[in-house]
């Protein structure tokens, strides 16, 4: 009867209650006085605002929020989204797993989201830049953004488009703030973003899943051999997540099954061109009509289909105790945000399933984003300082090696050995390098309980454990 509770709980959890769960679940594993969890669970400051904004002829009422979930680092750090389905529940959900996500790949920041309650494609360009602009006033005039403050990025609905209105009204209403442009990150390169930002994401859920797939043991416990090559891999979602995941994973030799959309899913076992597919839903608007593989006007039902990696990039809630009985992935890489509900991760687990969660694997964003605030707080371009001095000292190197050998190396494998690390390189080299460390922590953590928790709960408790370091490290508790 207690299981049967518990599972009828569990269905019912808003999202913030299912953040609240999992970080209730890793908690007894951190050692930390009850004191000190509720201070990291409990969400620092909300900010709800409602704005007019000129609609044509009429005036319409925007909502819109900001909340600040942790202040243990400064400043905090969190996405925009726009979607007719913000609300308050669902900003606090975000802006705590921000917090977890960012102490677990050791970026320095608390975490924060934002969101306005608005359909970014029914609302004409020029509205949706008032309302941008209003939002971002808005939160000048209550000290919630700055480079020292309040951080925010793109998130679901918005781009590098929205992160240059933000920029901008940020820097009018605050002239001579020598790091102001570190106020947002997620901008065009023209006004000082970073190369790399905006497949991060996409690319850090393959560099994980890379990592992941490298040990041995814990593919042979799945039925799985290592690496990525072969797997067949399904991606829900065709934003700017999905598309890069399933275009750089590709690349690593996976093979793309299946990519749903909200209109429809195009499978094809051997595999789908996934630029080709990305290509024709830009110009089509839907999947629908596509010649190249099966269209299934039930989006839902493929992630439902036999593969090894489900990929859902989407938006919350996707897999849930009424499907997740039907889903027969080995492994699940939660690139969108709680894409699956506490009752369906207990059926999963049961089924053996390896579920990679959402605060490790998609944490390639905010990775990249910190790259994105470093360089604006430096005022100087990766690379641009050493890249001359590389490529030179590499070439002695060639001279002297060819001088002593009397051998000639041929100008293609030079050209290769002297490339020195422009931004691009960096910036995927530290990207890399976070998620294969991140992921270690928290196998090793795992590992210690034995069988005794779940990948996610270990990431909880890696995150849980690093935050209170920081709360030790101040004095605050004893």
């Amino acid at each position: 009867m207690a299981d049967k509770k518990e599972s009828l709980n569990l269905k019912n959890l808003s999202f913030s209650d299912s953040v609240s769960y999992y970080f209730d679940k890793a908690a007894p594993f951190t050692g930390a006085p009850q004191g000190l969890l509720d201070q990291i669970k409990t969400c620092n400051s909300i900010y709800k605002m409602n704005f007019p904004v000129k609609y044509g002829n009429e005036v319409r009422v925007i909502e819109a929020y900001r909340v600040q979930h942790s202040h243990h680092r400064m400043p905090t750090k969190g996405g925009i989204r726009y979607s007719l389905q913000v609300d308050q529940d669902e900003v606090m959900a975000l802006a705590a797993l921000m917090t977890y996500k960012c102490a677990l790949v050791d970026v320095p920041f608390g975490g924060a989201k934002g969101g306005i309650k608005i359909s970014p494609r029914q609302t004409p360009p020029d509205i949706l830049e008032n309302i941008t602009r209003r939002y971002t006033t808005e939160l000048v005039k209550k000290n919630f953004i700055g480079p020292g403050i309040d951080v925010p990025a793109p998130d679901y609905g918005t781009g590098e488009r929205e992160m240059a209105w933000i920029l901008d009204t940020y820097v009018t209403l605050r002239p001579g703030e020598i790091d102001g442009y570190g106020c947002v990150t997620g901008k065009p390169i023209a006004l000082n973003g970073i190369h790399g930002r905006t497949e991060a994401t996409g690319r850090g859920v393959v560099y994980a899943l890379n990592e992941v797939c490298s040990y041995k043991d814990d593919m042979k416990d799945l039925g799985l051999e290592t690496g990525l090559e072969g797997k067949r891999v399904i991606v829900q979602g065709l934003g700017n997540v999905g598309y890069h995941t399933a275009r750089i994973i590709s690349q690593y030799g996976a093979k793309v099954i299946a990519i749903a959309e909200a209109d429809g899913a195009v499978y094809d076992e051997n595999g789908i061109d996934v630029d080709d597919l990305y290509k024709y839903r830009q110009e089509k608007k839907s999947v629908k009509g596509y010649g190249k593989g099966k269209v299934i006007a039930d989006s839902a039902s493929a992630l439902e289909l036999p593969c090894d990696i489900l990929i859902p990039a989407a938006l919350e809630k996707q897999i849930t105790d009424k499907n997740a009985a039907r889903i027969k992935a080995k492994i699940i890489a939660e690139a969108a945000n709680g894409p699956v509900t506490p009752a369906a991760e207990q059926i999963l687990l049961k089924k053996g399933v390896m579920i990679i969660p959402d605060i490790y694997i998609n944490a390639g964003g905010v990775t990249v984003s910190y790259f994105e605030w470093l360089k604006n707080l430096s005022h100087v371009r990766f690379g641009r300082m050493q890249k001359r001095w590389e490529e030179k000292h590499q070439t002695d190197f060639i001279k002297l090696v060819e001088d002593l050998t009397g051998k000639t190396v041929a100008k293609s494998r030079i050209d290769s050995l002297i490339h020195g690390a422009d931004e691009i390189d960096l910036v995927n080299s530290g990207l890399e390098d976070t998620m294969i460390e991140a992921y270690r922590d928290i196998r090793e953590f795992k590992k210690r309980r034995k069988s005794e928790i779940d990948i996610r709960t270990a990431a909880f408790a890696v995150a849980i454990n690093k935050i209170k370091n920081s709360y030790y490290a101040m004095g605050i508790f004893p």
